[in-house]
């Protein structure tokens, strides 16, 4: 997967910088969106066998979960069962737009890579991704970009109705307060049922009817929609 990166190397008395396992990592996340929230983030660092999700492929009903209603517990605990660790809530619940949490640590012990999720909202089930990033060997920051991807698991009728659990179609809220209602639902067309880039919302200027009870003028996003910055101890 192509991910935008950039390093900033660590060089100790003119020596190159010495390649070993990373025991512990830094990890500070930015909401780049102009006026989406973040459901409670997961941060995992797992084998290379793992994922939390991976595109081209259906959701597990573990993703679904987290990707309709921003729970993220099921996804935790399948992290811990094979082995890995978390970092479950840093933000200590959403995060707005232009938000950020700094400087959470996670202890990496033997595992190689790192993986991140949160639902978007307000969306049906959207949610901002990494899948399996190598966590570099060398002491460092790193700078990682991430997208917004669509779980498949839900048409994108943009109607906000309370809805969240798995099978229950609608938007769970607009937490900013700046939702529409009475929507008649968006009809995007897709047929794709796998995880795939989320092909952003369309919204509209009615907040009382139309088809979308999305602002066109606040909910819309272009991709990236969240930067990650990692820090190798």
């Amino acid at each position: 997967m192509n991910y935008n990166l950039i390093r900033t190397g660590l060089l100790i008395a003119g020596l190159a910088s010495v390649s070993v396992q990373a025991a512990q990592i830094e990890v500070s996340l930015v909401n780049l969106t102009h006026g989406n929230h973040f459901t409670p983030v997961l941060v995992a660092a797992h084998g290379s066998d793992s994922h939390l999700f991976e595109v081209g492929k259906s959701a597990t009903p573990a993703l679904q979960k987290m990707a309709e209603g921003g729970a993220i517990a099921d996804l935790d605990a399948a992290v811990m069962g094979a082995g890995g660790v978390t970092l479950a809530n840093p933000a200590a619940g959403l995060l707005a737009p232009g938000a950020n949490f700094e400087g959470a640590m996670l202890d990496t012990l033997t595992q190689t890579h790192l993986s991140v999720v949160a639902m978007v909202l307000p969306t049906n089930d959207a949610f901002i991704g990494l899948d399996g990033w190598k966590i570099p060997t060398e002491a460092g920051t790193y700078t990682v970009y991430l997208n917004a991807y669509d779980a498949g698991t839900e048409a994108n009728d943009e109607i906000i109705n309370g809805g969240g659990m798995p099978g229950v179609a609608g938007i769970p809220a607009a937490p900013g307060g700046n939702g529409g209602a009475n929507g008649t639902g968006v009809m995007d067309g897709s047929t794709n049922a796998n995880v795939h880039i989320h092909p952003g919302v369309l919204g509209d200027t009615d907040a009382a009817g139309g088809a979308s009870d999305l602002d066109s003028r606040i909910h819309r996003w272009l991709n990236p929609v969240a930067k990650l910055v990692v820090t190798v101890k």
